[in-house]
């Protein structure tokens, strides 16, 4: 088995967790009233998503590294939105 088939074994597991994790959200844990709490989570989450992954997806489309260093921002991003939807 090699480096590649391991990081892509890797990615689809962590990626069938997130989306795990987003039904039982959505789904499993309900709360008595409408938070706009967690639709500011919900904000910061896609923010995060989009800096994290259109810098990248740009470079890889267009050999252009201008806007990688959003990626570590974006990556800041997503890890506060997990952490505000945690609370």
């Amino acid at each position: 088995m090699n480096a590649s088939s391991v990081v892509q074994r890797l990615a689809g597991i962590s990626g069938a967790l997130a989306i795990a994790a987003g039904a039982y959200g959505a789904h499993g844990f309900r709360r008595s009233e409408a938070s706009d709490y967690q639709k500011e989570a919900g904000a910061v989450l896609l923010a995060g998503m989009g800096c994290f992954c259109g810098p990248l997806y740009h470079q890889a489309l267009t050999n252009d590294p201008s806007f990688s260093k959003l990626a570590p921002i974006g990556g800041s991003l997503l890890i506060v939105g997990w952490a505000a939807m945690a609370l």
